[in-house]
């Protein structure tokens, strides 16, 4: 299997980002009451999905660091976090990630090696660095369908997040 690259990667977060943020303004114009609501799909409603999203990505993030980052549990998707607060964790997330992925790349770090972390389980497993940061965006792209698939069915205004709308420019 081929080594992930370090750019291609961070082209695939900054998209994830991109979904991230048209997710967020969707999710402002829904009501507690719609936000909470129980969809049936993924971990349930619109507020557990966008903080499941976060939540993966914060803890992608702290396998990618390694050591005792690697071994944190995962954090609860029960928090009545607003979609304000939200907003400003998955940026401070994006700075602390973007940051590391600049020491990697100046570094010419070794995407292939492998790294020791825990489920959201806790159980140890292994992957090599490269794998770990892809799945850090593909994780988010996973339950990203399922919230628009979400907003779409509480009748609120749904993000097209398809890769072309990021990157197509009109002629």
């Amino acid at each position: 299997m081929p080594t992930a690259q370090l750019d291609t990667v961070c082209i695939l977060l900054e998209y994830t980002d991109w979904s991230n943020d048209r997710l967020l303004e969707a999710a402002a114009g829904l009501s507690d009451e719609q936000l909470d609501r129980d969809m049936q799909i993924g971990v349930g409603t619109m507020r557990k999905t966008l903080l499941h999203i976060y939540n993966g990505e914060l803890m992608w993030y702290r396998r990618w660091r390694g050591g005792e980052h690697a071994q944190a549990k995962w954090p609860s998707e029960s928090e009545p976090v607003t979609v304000s607060e939200l907003r400003e964790r998955f940026a401070a997330n994006r700075r602390e990630r973007d940051a590391l992925l600049a020491e990697l790349a100046a570094a010419h770090a070794d995407l292939g090696r492998i790294q020791q972390y825990r489920d959201s389980k806790g159980s140890p497993f292994g992957a090599s660095l490269g794998d770990m940061l892809i799945q850090g965006a593909m994780h988010s792209k996973h339950h990203q369908a399922q919230a628009v698939n979400i907003v779409k069915r509480l009748g609120g205004t749904w993000p097209e997040l398809d890769y072309m709308n990021w990157v197509r420019k009109a002629v």
